[in-house]
């Protein structure tokens, strides 16, 4: 059951994102407030977000990686939303460049568009990853590399 209220709190604190900066002005209840982490209608390499198609799939996990280890090449076929917890992650997107995410970053990743991720850093990496998918798409695909 806590599960499933966390979740509803993510889906409801994501809602309120959709509605503008307005809404960070104005509290939730007295002594609560709503701090604003990221807005944004455009993923990390500068394309549209476009949701899925199929019925709604949200999922959440935190991802591990200890320093020097790469992710692999792979692509996302859905949005997702990042949060680099701890660490230095440095992400290969080939032609659009390379983009270094430190710890309290925030992006919403490259759709549809092969990148590498790597732990630079000086000790392990951990991100907060959110799902935006379908039940008819793939969160993650691995990849040859290049």
């Amino acid at each position: 059951m806590k599960t499933r209220y966390a979740t509803l709190g993510l889906v409801a604190s994501v809602a309120l994102l959709g509605h503008g900066a307005a809404w960070a002005e104005q509290p939730l209840r007295m002594g609560a407030t709503v701090e604003p982490v990221m807005q944004t209608s455009t993923d990390a390499v500068g394309q549209p977000i476009a949701y899925p198609p199929g019925a709604a799939v949200v999922t959440a996990a935190i991802v591990h990686l200890e320093q020097g280890v790469s992710t692999g090449w792979h692509l996302h076929e859905v949005p997702f939303f990042a949060q680099v917890l701890e660490g230095e992650l440095t992400v290969d997107y080939g032609t659009k460049g390379l983009r270094v995410y430190s710890t309290g970053d925030t992006l919403v990743e490259a759709v549809d568009w092969p990148h590498n991720g790597t732990n630079t850093g000086s000790g392990p990496v951990r991100i907060l990853a959110v799902y935006m998918g379908s039940d008819s798409m793939k969160n993650s695909v691995l990849l040859p590399h290049p």
